[in-house]
């Protein structure tokens, strides 16, 4: 939890912010203005107490007319200005601009305390697994556990288990020696070794093969990794942190993961809500993503109207904050006025997915005797792509194309379903 100091003058002027800032994971102070101040303490300031301010400040200012963001530069201090109407976004604006780069955004008290036992989990050594559905922000949180342990001195390395070949798995998990396979022109030593001393994050760990999850296992147990070609094993000490958003317990009862691997995981579990769930995540991931869009209010802040905000809050977010960062950046260049307002914000139900020609139904294997045979025979490899497929298109009928849920209801994960809808396309093209 950061700290962050409040003068009693804004407490005055505002006294809603102090709130706000501790559902934000703040352990906020109220000092007097003029008083001394840490080295690297940052302060919240009246826009009249510029003088008790230094660059890492906030000064603030209540005001008639439209908001505003003058980004800190040349050794001035970033300064707010807002209305009574615009007061709930400044507030989350204010806590945003005042959190380490580390800490993802955070605005509803249920987050907070989420935040707050990752931030006890991070301190220890224990396996972390964070469950979520795509988009709630995993990745983030698999960075702030990084940046919250004692391990910050090395290498966070992500790694999304969905996008690596499945024949060179083995070999960029583990490292290979050289001509340990056909093309090991080099040694190499893979990504347990690469993150040794720090965080390994596996993210879509459910897409793993079995015989892959069983080398896993062992090298969570033992703490050791046998590259491929090798005789003997090498020692690592990396904390792992791995991510599904599937529930890995029914993917056990499936078959499709390994019961003991997933014991090994679970020794800290962290489950992310869905956005819809915690709106008051939304008005502090807005402000946060259009920060950074604006580099820090450096290029020119784009405030949302409380209209746009009203907007945001009642939508659905089926694609959780990944969606919000698209309809914000549409909104940015698409807006009609100086403001983002409700009617530039264009929001759909579902993601479309582009039509594709319906595939004939398959005919039988076995054709009757009076028809003449095929000139060349169906293969069973065909028959399975073709059965996987006809599966995805009635999932996506079923669910009005939204490809999360179709996703769930195949038990694949959603960059699988990319993948066989680019093959899709490309019988279509054929």
């Amino acid at each position: 939890m950061s700290s962050l100091d409040v003068s009693r003058g804004v407490c005055a002027l505002v006294p809603g912010l102090s709130h706000w800032l501790e559902n934000a994971l703040y352990a906020v102070r109220i000092v007097d203005a003029a008083s001394p101040r840490d080295r690297d303490g940052r302060r919240v300031l009246l826009a009249a107490e510029i003088g008790h301010a230094t660059h890492r400040d906030i000064l603030i200012n209540l005001i008639d007319g439209a908001p505003s963001l003058v980004a800190a530069a040349n050794g001035l201090p970033a300064r707010v200005a807002f209305g009574i109407a615009d007061m709930g976004f400044a507030f989350a604006l204010i806590a945003e601009l005042a959190r380490p780069a580390s800490v993802p955004a955070v605005g509803d008290s249920g987050s907070a305390r989420l935040m707050t036992l990752a931030g006890r989990v991070a301190r220890s050594d224990a396996t972390v697994l964070i469950q979520g559905d795509t988009g709630t922000g995993k990745e983030g949180m698999a960075r702030f556990l990084h940046a919250q342990s004692g391990r910050t001195a090395h290498d966070f390395i992500a790694v999304n288990c969905a996008a690596l070949p499945e024949t060179m798995m083995e070999a960029m998990l583990f490292g290979h020696k050289k001509g340990s396979f056909t093309g090991a022109a080099n040694a190499s030593d893979g990504l347990f070794l690469a993150a040794d001393g720090g965080t390994l994050f596996l993210d879509e760990i459910a897409e793993l093969p079995l015989a892959l999850q069983a080398k896993l296992l062992r090298a969570l147990q033992e703490g050791e990794v046998l590259p491929v070609g090798a005789t003997h094993p090498v020692s690592v000490n990396v904390r792992i942190v791995a991510a599904c958003n599937r529930n890995l317990a029914e993917e056990v009862a499936a078959g499709r993961f390994r019961e003991d691997l997933y014991w090994r995981l679970n020794v800290m579990a962290l489950e992310l809500r869905p956005l819809a769930e915690r709106r008051g995540d939304i008005s502090a991931i807005a402000a946060a993503m259009l920060l950074r869009l604006s580099d820090m209010g450096k290029t020119g802040f784009v405030w949302p109207t409380p209209a746009a905000l009203d907007k945001l809050s009642a939508h659905g977010w089926p694609g959780n904050a990944r969606e919000l960062g698209n309809v914000l950046q549409r909104a940015l260049v698409l807006r009609d006025g100086d403001r983002i307002d409700a009617a530039d914000l264009h929001m759909g139900s579902a993601p479309q997915i582009v039509s594709l020609p319906v595939q004939p139904a398959l005919q039988p294997i076995v054709a009757p005797v009076e028809l003449v045979a095929p000139a060349e025979p169906i293969r069973l490899r065909d028959v399975a792509r073709h059965s996987k497929l006809e599966a995805i298109r009635i999932a996506l009928r079923e669910t009005d194309g939204h490809r999360a849920a179709a996703a769930r209801k195949l038990g694949i994960s959603e960059r699988t379903l990319r993948y066989r809808l680019a093959e899709m396309r490309e019988l279509a093209a054929a």
